[in-house]
């Protein structure tokens, strides 16, 4: 079960508890929370306002108490108006990330292969040819240690498009001219 459906079934288990009306989980609705405010779900009590018989904070503070209560995985929530912002911990978050993360590592191929950084040699290399083959580098280390079998590939010398462009431009126009010949560098 997600997240969103414990929150969900929480909602109604509190509604029931604390106004003694049964909702359908599937009735209640959950939205990212705005960035402006600090939380990872909202729920709208404006459509609740009638069984609480209460203001929209109020309603909104009573059913945020509830939920922090009865969800382990709730570890705080501020109102805004009639809205409950619910900050889920960072427990939760570093569990979900680890375990969809061995979901893709226990997908075994004989051989898998990651292909990283390829610098174009007709520019300089910088920081971001460094980073690609940090990533590149560190990628392929944990899929070995996740019991795969890879295979690294750097293709040296990529030429793109623009490489393309220029030895068309130097056909068309270069009249012969070398590096050598004028005294220039060739890039």
């Amino acid at each position: 079960m997600e997240m969103e459906d414990y929150i969900k079934q929480g909602i109604a288990d509190a509604l029931l508890e604390l106004y003694g009306h049964k909702t359908e989980p599937g009735l209640i609705k959950l939205e990212n929370t705005n960035q402006d405010f600090k939380g990872d779900y909202t729920f709208v009590c404006f459509p609740f306002l009638r069984l609480s018989g209460k203001g929209p904070e109020q309603t909104a503070t009573e059913i945020g108490e509830f939920l922090k209560k009865t969800i382990i995985q709730i570890s705080g929530f501020n109102v805004v108006k009639g809205f409950l912002n619910l900050e889920i911990t960072d427990i939760y978050w570093i569990e979900k990330f680890a375990f969809h993360n061995l979901e893709i590592m226990n997908l075994h191929a004989d051989k898998v292969m990651v292909e990283y950084s390829s610098p174009n040699t007709n520019k300089p290399l910088h920081l971001g040819h460094v980073r690609n083959n940090l990533l590149g580098y560190s990628v392929s280390k944990i899929l070995e240690a996740a019991g795969n079998k890879v295979v690294k590939s750097n293709l040296i010398n990529d030429r793109g498009i623009h490489i393309c462009k220029s030895m068309i431009a130097w056909e068309k126009f270069g009249n012969g001219e070398t590096p050598e010949s004028s005294g220039m560098k060739g890039d």
